[in-house]
């Protein structure tokens, strides 16, 4: 190897290192490999027997799964209902914007921006916690604390 190479922290051997215009998974995924979402997806399309009263019937395991947590929430599950109805609330409202409905006058939004550089300004000195007069001439504040006092 030459000597000008110096191996070490994040500088692998020479002969370690992948070669140009070759990565280090050759064969790749495998065509047909399904990812988390599509397996997921598949699943929950399937087809299950579920009974209804005297009826047996088939349905996916996405609407038993609905049906079921409809079921828990009616019974007085708390967490159930809660979980239903937040997703109801996402599916109905995800159209919706998030611009407000009225336009704004540039009064308005100067009005607006001028409470939002207030509001995230931070604040250019902080007065002593000790001190009350909140009035800070720049100087450093002694440290006077009943501890620190020495008694003579």
């Amino acid at each position: 190897m030459s000597g000008d190479y110096e191996v070490g922290y994040k500088k692998p051997p020479k002969a370690t290192q992948f070669k140009k215009g070759q990565s280090g998974n050759r064969r790749g995924r495998p065509k047909g490999t399904k990812n988390l979402k599509a397996d997921l997806l598949e699943e929950m399309q399937e087809q299950i027997r579920v009974r209804e009263g005297n009826r047996e019937k088939k349905i996916s395991k996405q609407r038993g799964i609905v049906k079921n947590l409809a079921a828990q929430a009616f019974k007085g599950n708390v967490r159930a209902a809660n979980t239903l109805l937040g997703y109801v609330y996402r599916l109905t409202h995800a159209d919706a914007t998030t611009e407000p409905a009225v336009d704004l006058s540039g009064d308005d939004l100067a009005i607006i921006e001028g409470f939002t550089k207030r509001r995230t300004a931070k604040p250019t000195s902080s007065p002593d916690p000790d001190h009350n007069s909140g009035v800070s001439n720049g100087q450093p504040v002694a440290d006077v604390h009943p501890n620190n006092l020495s008694h003579e």
